[in-house]
């Protein structure tokens, strides 16, 4: 059975985070492919719902997804994200590991080695944006309008993103 640790951000300045979904962690979710290790994450996330968009590092700056919630799949190396904004939460991640991102969750790169790569998907249907600055009141209840995926991007049906976000399938607001 596949499991993930769960945590909630609290609104961090100008960074929303998300008070009713946490975000999620599962440490050695999928082993990377020894010939192409992002293709096990892209075929994991596409069969469970979640397109895989691209293969690269995170950016090293803070920003948040708000018309997206992200998983990120460490395909190669190590690194250490800054979770929920400046000053917010250190996750260690490794190949191996991935992370689910609710929309409206802030995450920058702190820092990583050479090798280190990542597989970004989104659910179907819901396309990214990239936000640096606070929303406005309409953009952020949007953001909370988003429905929740049917599916775990790692697990599936009955994943630990089906037990943790509220009612899959079912919009926020």
């Amino acid at each position: 059975m596949t499991h993930a640790d769960a945590f909630l951000l609290a609104a961090n300045d100008w960074v929303p985070n998300n008070a009713r979904l946490p975000v999620l962690v599962y440490r050695a979710a999928i082993a990377p492919d020894p010939d192409d290790p992002a293709a096990a994450f892209e075929r994991a996330f596409a069969a469970n719902g979640w397109p895989p968009e691209w293969r690269d590092g995170i950016f090293d700056y803070h920003h948040f997804h708000s018309t997206a919630h992200e998983v990120l799949g460490v395909s190669k190396g190590r690194a250490t994200v800054i979770l929920g904004g400046p000053g917010g939460r250190k996750v260690d991640l490794a190949a191996g590991d991935v992370v689910v991102l609710p929309a409206g969750t802030g995450h920058c790169l702190d820092h990583a080695d050479d090798g280190f790569e990542v597989v970004g998907a989104y659910p179907a249907g819901q396309q990214w944006d990239i936000c640096r600055h606070a929303l406005t009141p309409d953009a952020l209840r949007k953001m909370l309008a988003l429905p929740v995926p049917e599916q775990d991007p790692v697990a599936g049906q009955g994943g630990p993103l089906c037990q943790e976000w509220d009612e899959p399938g079912k919009q926020m607001l």
